[in-house]
């Protein structure tokens, strides 16, 4: 796993458990997890979640940011509305690997009611291990960079 010096993690209710399950594992690993996500199970709103790990994201505070909600999707879009987020919902790890790699996405998304935790867990470790190349893959995220202007 690559050094990485602070992660963000944030759920809504629906993905508490597997959440704090990725809290666990990376802080095993020696990262530094910020957890904002709630901890009891009421209804709470993906979007407002998703917007406040992009926050720190992108105002440097976190390098990386891990969000979960029950499909991964909605909490992912809410993150990039933030400008300087690229964050992608995976359901395996090769695209894991390749959303850092070819995209350089700063956020991961996952959906708790998609993955079981074993594969979660897989899907987050090659995220975090995984560097961006560069290359003609900066072209293309200077290009989505760009849209947000």
């Amino acid at each position: 796993m690559t050094e990485t010096r602070r992660i963000v993690l944030s759920s809504d209710h629906a993905a508490i458990d597997l959440r704090q399950a990725v809290a666990r594992h990376l802080e095993a690993r020696g990262v530094d997890v910020v957890d904002i996500g709630p901890t009891t199970p009421e209804s709470t709103h993906y979007p407002r979640h998703g917007a406040e790990a992009a926050q720190r994201v992108a105002s440097g505070d976190c390098q990386l940011g891990i969000i979960l909600c029950g499909t991964g999707q909605g909490i992912m879009m809410a993150a990039n509305k933030v400008p300087g987020i690229r964050c992608g919902v995976c359901s395996d790890t090769f695209s894991a690997r390749m959303i850092r790699q070819h995209n350089d996405a700063n956020m991961l998304s996952i959906g708790a009611r998609v993955v079981g935790e074993g594969l979660a867990l897989e899907i987050v470790d090659a995220f975090v291990g995984a560097e961006f190349e560069g290359g003609r893959h900066a072209t293309r995220v200077d290009m989505i960079t760009a849209l947000e202007a």
